[in-house]
């Protein structure tokens, strides 16, 4: 009999949902928290996808951190030679040769360097990693003990092709973005990381987060935990107005703007926002294609904000499903959390996903939205992690399900969904997934995404559950 289990709700934002035209204009006043003062103690690192999103999202943190002594470092996943569109409009001319890829990434490593230098950082205070645009989030998921890296399908590069950069001609592997993660974060000790949000919709940016928890896990006896700030570039229809406001605050989108992240705040002096302005006026790469994107974060604060962890307690066994997710209506029109419940709540739109643990059996069960659809399906991502095994030989499974079948993934290859099932009626689906399909993981870094026929409908960001 399951006395205690654990459930968690996460309620799935309607990706495709019309958004406000006002939505993210802010206002002069706002309730949310203030990232805490710099002192000449910190040490902070800056992960970026590509060279301008360290300005976008955090040109006024770096001054602010500048000027109470902090150290600063940032460090450059991708070196943005992806971005063909910008190429385009940049160069007024069309290529597809592998050195005009490598000369773009070439350009917005020296407009990096310059938008720095007017936020008070040097060269030496840059690192480029040169791993490949568009092809990070791949990386992490398929690529680790390859007999073959990630050869990108526009670039036709397989490998790093900067000179400058910290591990030239490393492979695109999983095991070459990782060692580089490490080796930043351990020489630097940074006490503070501002990084990309695990909800952002660009791959690159989930791939960084997910990188650096994988690489702060492995650390995690050597150097003390770091606070972690996540910063959103990508949502849908955010931030709104677009183009350059500087009489405007961000505003959370509408999406996220309730207890799912704790958001907080750094709010920018008139000559910091100046400066920001001038620094993404640097990309000029982008800013010709995209400046009315750009720009639009140009504003009097800074946000960011992670999701809470997830604990999940294993009693029972799984057999007992039914049993598990009984009365979850009930708990769900509950508006308080008792310790008997031990019922987590976090509200995120409309439908919603709930996770339990019954034994060592992974139960995750969606529910369908309220309208009718063609072919319903989800795609599931459970990437676990353990002290005892390294990451590169874990499994990184990918779940492909619909109301009559499923698909498993290890990385690319198919696997047999030993001990996986799914049950489904016409409100919901359950799937139930052993920990040892995981590697009998520590924690399970997972992200959903459910369709109607083949277009998307839902998505949640990465979340981190703890398993006990």
């Amino acid at each position: 009999m399951i006395r205690k289990v654990v459930f968690v709700m996460v309620f799935l934002a309607l990706s495709g949902s019309l958004v406000f035209a006002a939505q993210g204009a802010g206002s002069k006043s706002s309730d949310l928290a203030r990232v805490e003062p710099f002192t000449n103690n910190d040490r902070v690192l800056i992960l970026a996808p590509h060279p301008d999103d360290e300005a976008i999202g955090c040109a006024g943190v770096i001054q602010q951190a500048l000027a109470a002594g902090a150290k600063v470092r940032i460090t450059y996943l991708t070196n943005g030679d992806h971005n063909q569109i910008a190429f385009i409009v940049y160069e007024k001319r069309l290529t597809l040769r592998k050195g005009e890829f490598i000369y773009m990434g070439e350009v917005r490593r020296k407009e990096a360097i310059k938008a720095m230098s007017l936020l008070g950082l040097q060269e030496k205070d840059l690192v480029f990693l040169g791993y490949p645009d568009f092809g990070t989030f791949t990386i992490f998921n398929q690529f680790w003990q390859a007999q073959k890296s990630f050869r990108s399908f526009l670039t036709r590069i397989s490998a790093v092709p900067y000179k400058e950069d910290l591990s030239f001609q490393a492979p695109y592997v999983g095991e070459s973005v990782l060692k580089d993660m490490e080796k930043v974060i351990s020489d630097f000790r940074p006490n503070k990381i501002f990084v990309s949000h695990p909800a952002d919709t660009n791959v690159d940016h989930r791939a960084l987060y997910l990188f650096m928890q994988i690489a702060l896990q492995d650390l995690s006896k050597d150097i003390p935990a770091p606070k972690i700030y996540p910063y959103l570039i990508h949502c849908l229809g955010w931030p709104r107005p677009r183009n350059y406001h500087p009489e405007l605050r961000l505003a959370p989108p509408q999406k996220f703007q309730d207890n799912q992240i704790q958001w907080s705040e750094f709010l920018l002096t008139p000559g910091q926002l100046e400066r920001k302005h001038q620094a993404i006026l640097c990309y000029r790469s982008q800013t010709q294609s995209s400046g009315f994107y750009l720009f639009s974060f140009a504003r009097e604060n800074e946000l960011f904000g992670d999701y809470a962890g997830i604990e999940l307690i294993g009693q029972g066994p799984p057999e007992q499903k039914s049993t598990v997710f009984s009365g979850f209506s009930k708990m769900f029109a509950d508006t308080h959390q008792t310790e008997e419940e031990n019922v987590e709540q976090i509200p995120e739109g409309d439908g919603v996903v709930s996770y339990a643990l019954a034994g060592n059996v992974l139960l995750i069960r969606v529910e369908k939205t309220k309208e009718p659809v063609h072919r319903f399906s989800i795609t599931l991502f459970l990437f676990g992690q353990s002290s005892k095994i390294p990451f590169a030989r874990m499994p990184k499974i990918r779940i492909l399900a619909n109301e009559h079948s499923l698909k498993l993934f290890d990385g690319k290859k198919i696997i047999k969904p030993e001990g996986v099932s799914i049950e489904s009626d016409a409100d919901e689906i359950t799937l139930k997934v052993p920990l040892s399909i995981l590697g009998g993981p520590e924690f399970i870094l997972t992200s959903m995404r459910t369709y109607g026929g083949v277009l998307p409908m839902n998505t949640i960001g990465f979340r981190r559950i703890m398993v006990k």
